[in-house]
């Protein structure tokens, strides 16, 4: 049991056989809660709909968590950065809603952009979009491989496990699996 952290109202998050549940509530209801499976239940419907109704906040989505590998010097794919007022994209107001310090990339011929931004616990965070038309010639992973070099640090994704085609990029540009986890509201 952690506090909540700065980015989210709560967030669960666990691994091979661990988990932590950083949310303000009582560390003794969350034991109760999991007692029954505490290897599951964390990540479980039932437990983090009652998380969701303790905090007055919807659980998202369970999603993959991968970790960057080290960057690059250079990005191997053309990117034209945007100012974040101008870049009027669905991906983008996601980002701002779940991040600060958001950057915004699109290759010059506006089939893929690239969100980075400080996230959950401030830990630098990515996330694309690759257009329609433009899908399935391995843009995706051209522009998670080059997210590296635009950060400070190691970036961190999340992907919605049935989002394959984006959880196949991040894999073959390198990224690792790290856990799962479900965030909490803004």
């Amino acid at each position: 049991m952690l506090p909540a952290p700065p980015g989210a109202r709560a967030v669960v998050v666990g691994g091979s056989a661990w988990h932590v549940v950083a949310a303000d509530v009582d560390p003794d209801w969350v034991a109760a809660a999991v007692a029954h499976d505490p290897l599951a239940a964390p990540l479980g419907a039932r437990f983090l709909a009652a998380l969701g109704d303790r905090i007055g906040h919807e659980p998202g989505v369970v999603d993959a968590v991968l970790v960057s590998p080290p960057a690059g010097l250079e990005p191997g794919v053309p990117l034209r950065a945007l100012p974040v007022e101008a870049a009027a994209h669905p991906r983008v107001d996601r980002a701002l809603a779940h991040r600060r310090d958001v950057r915004v990339w699109t290759t010059p011929d506006g089939g893929g952009l690239l969100a980075v931004g400080r996230g959950v616990a401030d830990r630098w965070e990515v996330s694309v979009e690759v257009e329609p038309w433009a899908r399935g010639r391995g843009l995706g992973t051209a522009l998670v491989a080059a997210a590296p070099a635009l950060a400070p640090g190691p970036l961190w994704a999340q992907v919605a496990p049935a989002n394959s085609a984006s959880l196949r990029a991040f894999l073959a540009a390198g990224y690792r699996p790290v856990g799962a986890e479900v965030l909490f509201g803004p």
